[in-house]
């Protein structure tokens, strides 16, 4: 299974715009996408709800896996990208 592990780049970390943008992406991937942090259970990325559940502030790691290699780079460069700008 692909992995990856990236900084959040969002302000205020992995809460409602950018979960919500990146569920968003990962439910219309063709496979299943998954987030966690360090010594956290994985969430399925394709739920804002879930990923909120992290807490994962600015500059956190989260690890992000998946079926697909251009899957989980995608989802990664979301996670790096602030997304409330």
């Amino acid at each position: 299974m692909p992995t990856k592990t990236v900084s959040v780049g969002s302000a205020v970390g992995l809460h409602a715009r950018p979960a919500a943008l990146i569920a968003e992406k990962a439910g219309s991937l063709g496979s299943t996408v998954t987030l966690s942090v360090p010594g956290g259970s994985p969430v399925d990325a394709s739920s804002a709800l879930l990923i909120m559940t992290l807490g994962a502030k600015k500059g956190d790691q989260v690890e992000v896996s998946g079926d697909a290699d251009g899957d989980v780079d995608t989802i990664a460069a979301m996670v790096e990208q602030d997304l409330d700008a």
